[in-house]
């Protein structure tokens, strides 16, 4: 099953307001300068970590559950033997997509997300696809 089908990824990228878990301060991780990316094309990124610490001047949420709006996108940012959790919390919220970053596979809980209606990219990074996808491209 493909999850980096172009329309989709168009799609996914086209999304406002993306929760991307495993998001903190910490300014070598992939997560921070993804989210600042997304920041800079205009989306509005919403930190998930377990201190709920805010990150790039927004607040931060210990889970995808404590979020007070709806969310468009969760980008994960796990390691793959987490992300299943995330992505069963992503389709009890209402998202409309998940984004399994670089390196994040679990092919049970896409097709659990695909299942429940929701959007699927897996196995490679928004601001990689952006160039080509990107609704600013």
């Amino acid at each position: 099953m493909p999850y980096q089908d172009a329309a989709t990824t168009e799609r996914v990228l086209a999304a406002h307001t993306w929760a991307v878990v495993g998001l903190t301060n910490h300014e070598w991780r992939a997560a921070y300068g993804v989210a600042a990316f997304l920041q800079q094309q205009g989306k509005r990124i919403v930190p998930v970590n377990p201190g709920a610490e805010p990150v790039h001047g927004e607040q931060g949420y210990a889970k995808l559950a404590d979020i007070p709006f709806p969310v468009d996108v969760v980008d994960i940012f796990r390691r793959s033997e987490f992300a299943g959790a995330h992505v069963d919390e992503a389709i009890e919220i209402g998202a409309k997509a998940v984004w399994l970053q670089l390196g994040v596979i679990d092919e049970a809980a896409a097709a659990r997300a695909k299942d429940a209606g929701l959007d699927v990219v897996m196995d490679t990074c928004p601001k990689i696809e952006w160039p080509a996808y990107g609704p600013t491209r």
